[in-house]
């Protein structure tokens, strides 16, 4: 007489196959990219960052702009391994190439794509995003509607290939079917003791949306290649404390 089976497996198995058929699925032989997100990850579907999906962040001013591209690079540099390849597509590039060194990324493995106007940018992140060559595809635009982003989760459903849409300033945030909405913004750096120069980069990553998992607020950095949780003071921590209560 064989056993029932557990109800926690079967909810664990219902679970993976929803999962599955929403885009989150686990990669061929276990495969798995360590993002290094440590505390992040567990707001995640399967605890880790959702491969194979669009994610969409938001940037409301240039310095906010700067601090997502430095945020997505950290990501990208981890998608693209030791041989991987990004296109980077916008209408109005901010971003300089050689910076992306500081990421663990060589530019020359970057195509960048400038083009005229938003609509054929949309046009060329959805064609990248069905190349299953590519590792990640970056597009730089404003203005995006549920029926597009719509066609671009469906290109990375089929291709796996992630894709990062970053969104300056745009007139609404409306609904999208992309899998994350993130908002980035700049955090003072400090130095090292008895260091000259500037500090490592730092942020505010906000995960303000995320399909079946958590949204939360954290505090990172990026140091000797690698993304570093930042424990906020005693002051900040009591100045969130009253601004939230």
């Amino acid at each position: 007489m064989t056993q029932p089976a557990p109800k926690n497996g079967i909810i664990e198995k219902l679970q993976k196959e929803i999962l599955s058929l929403q885009g989150f699925r686990q990669l061929p032989g276990g495969h798995r990219i360590d993002f290094g997100l440590g505390e992040i990850e567990s707001s995640f579907p399967n605890q880790i960052f959702p491969t194979g999906a669009v994610h969409e962040f938001l940037s409301s001013c240039p310095e906010d702009s700067a601090a997502t591209t430095g945020f997505m690079s950290g990501l990208i540099s981890r998608l693209m391994g030791q041989s991987g390849a990004c296109l980077w597509i916008s209408s109005k590039r901010t971003i300089f190439p050689p910076a992306l060194k500081a990421f663990g990324i060589e530019p020359d493995r970057v195509i960048f794509i400038d083009l005229t106007n938003q609509k054929d940018v949309l046009w060329a992140v959805e064609e990248a995003l069905k190349c299953e060559t590519l590792a990640a595809v970056v597009g730089e635009l404003t203005e995006v509607t549920f029926t597009q982003s719509r066609r671009l989760q469906l290109a990375v459903e089929k291709s796996r290939v992630t894709g990062f849409l970053h969104r300056c300033n745009p007139r609404i945030v409306n609904t999208l079917a992309c899998v994350s909405r993130w908002k980035i913004t700049p955090l003072a750096s400090e130095l090292e003791e008895d260091m000259p120069g500037i500090g490592f980069p730092r942020w505010n990553v906000e995960l303000r949306k995320i399909r079946n998992g958590e949204p939360g607020n954290w505090q990172m950095e990026w140091v000797a290649g690698r993304f570093r949780h930042v424990r906020p003071t005693f002051s900040e921590a009591k100045t969130d404390l009253l601004q939230t209560g």
